[in-house]
């Protein structure tokens, strides 16, 4: 009997991303406008700064850049959240880190699936950030109980999907011919519905609560709320917006503009208003606002030290701003930014000799010719001062929940800011996920520690 050829997880990835990003270009139009703008700022940017253009070519992220992508989807129950968990595995896509929302006003704790692997990135960096709501912090019982029933009659996956994803993990991935099935079916979960599953006064009802509690509950499927191209230069693409008829949120997420950049920055374009129907409706004739458009720039992972100093100027900024980051004084809170960020060092050898961000190692081409003799006791600072190895800042892969909270408040509107009781629960996130999330920071040190030990090896034989 012949064992049929398996595609790998990095290709199922990649096709699915691919297939994503057509489907939402054609369902926001206005995405496909962002892409445009994000290709035109990168193209540009890498013939005007060549030295950016050979960073990311040493490092291989030359040829990710344009499958860059990133998505968000929230789903209403502990069920939805470990399918999800057993969908994204037959990509190769594990849950990374934990995220609550909720200090924010936000009522959803989060993890971010995505390749863990250097070199699975190299071939699809597809991230999707998934949310599952905390119908707990609905404090009216009888709404909380309507929310739950509602959710508890919906499938989002269709049946054919839910038989593949058992195959693959029956028989170790899919071939060919179901993948071409599995990113057909797979994607019937992401697409959006104009008809809602709940009257028009119910949805005004669970609206009122939070309006991310209606995006979530009131839907056949939980519709991916927004895909993120990377671009090069997120302040190029801000201002460049509404030239293009797209209108930008007020304030940048993230840490403000550096000579190195660090984390992750974001923006976005406003959601949209869109017609649905309920169904005590026959025609659509209510509206719903989800969906947008955001981008990112992603500069450096930070270590544990990096990550506190980064977090201890943000609360710094924010609360000598003592509001939430809005068109009123976005001015004021990116002076702010810029003040107290002066404290983190915007050098690449000041972050690294300080441990505050990690960072890949390559042997340099005076390193492949360096004998024995010229190698004989240097430690990893003699090698990179003597020009034998050179490093590149290890690429932030995730998300900071201060960000995303924001980007969330942006397009959900002022009103929806609210606060919790309750905040952080990772040990009931992670039951209805059915496994435990991995940490983000332990990834780049293993990754970082690997380009290590690969140039060492290297090294050794080079000089033998």
């Amino acid at each position: 009997m012949n064992t049929p050829n398996l595609v790998s997880p990095d290709l199922i990835r990649q096709r699915f991303s691919r297939a994503m990003s057509d489907m939402y270009r054609e369902e926001v139009p206005l995405y496909g406008a962002l892409m445009e703008l994000v290709a035109q700022t990168n193209a540009q940017l890498l013939e005007q700064q060549p030295a950016i253009a050979r960073q990311l070519h040493s490092t291989g992220e030359i040829q990710r850049l344009d499958l860059e992508r990133h998505g968000a989807i929230r789903v209403g129950t502990a069920e939805e959240l470990a399918t999800l968990c057993r969908l994204f595995a037959v990509m190769g896509m594990q849950p990374v880190g934990y995220y609550d929302l909720t200090p924010a006003g936000v009522p959803v704790h989060s993890t971010a699936f995505r390749a863990v692997h250097e070199s699975a990135l190299q071939v699809s960096p597809f991230r999707v950030f998934t949310s599952l709501l905390r119908l707990e912090l609905i404090e009216n019982s009888e709404l909380r109980h309507f929310a739950e029933s509602v959710l508890a009659q919906r499938s989002i996956f269709t049946t054919k999907a839910l038989e593949l994803i058992a195959h693959a993990e029956q028989h170790g991935g899919l071939d060919e011919q179901q993948v071409e099935q599995f990113v057909e079916q797979a994607l019937e979960t992401f697409r959006w519905h104009h008809r809602a599953t709940v009257t028009a006064e119910q949805y005004q009802q669970l609206s009122a609560q939070h309006r991310l509690i209606a995006d979530v509950v009131a839907f056949k499927g939980p519709h991916i709320n927004h895909l993120t191209p990377r671009t090069l230069d997120i302040d190029i693409v801000q201002a460049q917006m509404p030239v293009h008829g797209i209108t930008p949120k007020a304030v940048i997420e993230g840490p403000p503009r550096r000579q190195c950049p660090i984390l992750l920055r974001q923006t976005s374009f406003k959601a949209l208003d869109e017609a649905i129907a309920f169904t005590d409706q026959q025609q659509a004739s209510g509206s719903h606002s989800a969906r947008f458009g955001e981008i990112e720039q992603r500069g450096a992972a930070l270590t544990p030290q990096g990550r506190a100093l980064y977090d201890r100027l943000l609360n710094a900024a924010r609360d000598e701003l003592k509001a939430f980051p809005n068109e009123a004084n976005a001015q004021r809170y990116n002076r702010l930014m810029q003040q107290h960020f002066e404290a983190f060092p915007d050098t690449w050898a000041e972050l690294r000799e300080q441990g505050l961000a990690y960072f890949r190692y390559f042997v340099s081409e005076q390193g492949q010719t360096a004998s024995a003799a010229e190698l004989q006791g240097l430690d990893l600072d003699a090698l990179l001062d003597a020009g034998y190895l050179y490093m590149e800042p290890l690429v932030y892969e995730d998300f900071l929940p201060v960000s995303a909270a924001g980007i969330f408040q942006s397009n959900l509107g002022d009103a929806a800011q609210s606060h919790y009781a309750q905040h952080a629960n990772q040990a009931a996130f992670e039951q209805a996920l059915g496994r435990r999330t991995i940490d983000e920071l332990g990834l780049y040190a293993q990754t970082q520690q690997r380009s290590i030990d690969d140039c060492l090896s290297a090294l050794k034989s080079s000089g033998m």
